[in-house]
């Protein structure tokens, strides 16, 4: 059974292989959306969650770490935005480190370490995939076939992780 499914994902990349392209519509992609970056984008504020995805699928999501001096001086949108210790993507009281932009223009919201790890899974296999797509990798298909599994587990243990942490956090 394990043969069959990995012969299936590896004709799938073949065939995505042949035209390269962020398009969901080939069945490699549209796997990929549907098992992993989908899951892995999910988060509490699901409307925050769609222009987190688009943001990553537009390469325009900034992920920047936060001052910490600068952490007391919080505005008053930071309810929305999270704050620094309150996740805008989970709702959940964490100590946020680090936050997003979404493009050019408009707020920064705080991330909580997991949602952080989650969003930089989805942008590690985005940015590999860009480069299959620009011609920039050199490898054989079977190694590149390798990697983009490799990246998928990489997104699958970082939902994995949030939920960990989370049923541990309510056992204490």
């Amino acid at each position: 059974l394990m043969l069959n499914i990995r012969l299936i994902l590896f004709a799938e990349f073949l065939m995505w292989k042949e035209h390269p392209s962020l398009d969901r519509s080939s069945a490699f992609l549209s796997r990929i959306y549907l098992e992993d970056i989908g899951p892995c984008l999910s988060f509490t504020r699901s409307e925050l969650s769609q222009l987190v995805q688009s943001a990553v699928e537009n390469n325009s999501l900034t992920i920047e770490p936060v001052a910490m001096s600068a952490l007391p001086m919080v505005k008053a949108s930071a309810v929305e935005c999270g704050g620094p210790k309150k996740c805008a993507l989970s709702g959940m009281s964490r100590l946020c480190r680090h936050r997003i932009k979404l493009g050019d223009k408009g707020s920064y919201y705080y991330i909580s370490p997991s949602s952080r790890a989650r969003i930089t899974a989805v942008c590690n296999f985005f940015t590999y995939i860009r480069y299959i797509q620009q011609g920039l990798v050199r490898h054989d298909a079977e190694q590149m076939f390798w990697e983009v599994m490799r990246l998928r587990r990489e997104m699958t243990v970082a939902k994995l992780e949030e939920l960990y942490n989370i049923d541990r956090k309510n056992e204490l």
